[in-house]
């Protein structure tokens, strides 16, 4: 059995009546169709379901409508939902993604000249990726960075992680103790930031910051180093630098007999679904990864090269208030 033709653009005309021309105008976006023919047609487009052929497309506008996207990893949650935003973003403006993953062998400029050897229109750098920037130079492709200073010579677009961290540590201290830091990798620009607002929290509240332990972004990492916490009986608030660390440092005082949050106040950083559902409920920053990633394409589409910063905003949960 064969499968059922695709719609043409003839069949298009013959429905609504019109000029093979003018069904091109109106999938084109031109002006020059009167509003009746161009209902009439778009009626039709849509009965017949046509889609137009990208590559014929590219071909007139000299636009692929290909964006691509560069991504360290895909093992931690953060980067996962952050790639999940960008392509339903991308999605939103009639563009397909791209995906390369730096692997050990993979540098970050050969994977821009890759997508660039695809023809894609642009590319967005995301989250840890740019950990590898010095590595760019003389990009033959626009980029736009997700999580990145902004003194690069980039657009870029990033949570406002120093913010919403001396929030969330600040929260904590009320509570009467400093609060210890599980902190990201050391290379790690949104880590970096995390930590920043950590530190000015306590500087803030006039209090001594003790020595953050560094994890990997892993759950298992988080277990291992709360394992170290939970020893420590004048530990008496966490804040991790992601929800699966957060996660894995929760494992740990649970194992060891800590109360939380009666005994230990954890947080996390992400806003990850699963945090709801952690024992106990898991307070955390949660990022507006729709937002962010709607920035990153609008950016990699205009002609302007600005640095933007989307709030953040913290959800209290159990593993913060303790029970009355």
């Amino acid at each position: 059995m064969t499968s059922a033709r695709r719609p043409a653009m003839s069949d298009v005309a013959a429905l609504a009546g019109v000029s093979g021309q003018t069904v091109s105008r109106v999938i084109n976006g031109h002006d020059n169709v009167s509003p009746e023919t161009r209902a009439r047609v778009e009626s039709a487009l849509a009965e017949l379901g046509y889609r137009p052929h990208r590559a014929a497309r590219a071909l007139r506008t000299g636009r692929s409508e290909v964006l691509g996207v560069v991504v360290a990893t895909l093992e931690t949650v953060g980067n996962s939902l952050m790639l999940q935003a960008v392509a339903a973003a991308a999605e939103r403006e009639g563009y397909s993604i791209a995906l390369v993953t730096l692997g050990e062998n993979v540098a970050l400029a050969d994977a821009v000249d890759r997508l660039a050897e695809q023809g894609v229109d642009a590319a967005v750098i995301v989250n840890e990726a740019t950990r590898y920037i010095p590595e760019l130079e003389n990009a033959a492709l626009r980029l736009v960075l997700v999580d990145a200073p902004a003194d690069v010579p980039y657009p870029t677009v990033r949570s406002d992680h120093e913010r919403a961290a001396f929030e969330l540590t600040s929260h904590l201290l009320t509570r009467g103790f400093p609060v210890h830091h599980i902190a990201g990798p050391a290379d790690s620009f949104a880590a970096q930031a995390r930590e920043q607002g950590w530190r000015d929290a306590h500087e803030a509240a006039g209090r001594h910051a003790p020595q953050p332990l560094r994890g990997d972004w892993t759950a298992e990492s988080g277990r291992l180093l709360g394992a170290e916490l939970a020893a420590d009986a004048d530990v008496r608030a966490v804040f991790c630098a992601n929800d699966q660390m957060a996660l894995g440092a929760m494992n740990a005082l649970h194992a060891a007999g800590r109360r939380i949050p009666a005994d230990v106040a954890v947080a996390g950083f992400d806003g990850i679904s699963d945090a709801a559902s952690f024992w106990p409920a898991l307070t955390t920053v949660e990022q507006d990864f729709s937002g962010l990633a709607a920035a990153a394409i609008g950016l990699a589409l205009a002609d302007t090269d600005v640095h933007r910063v989307i709030p953040a905003r913290i959800v209290a949960r159990a593993s913060t208030v303790a029970e009355e």
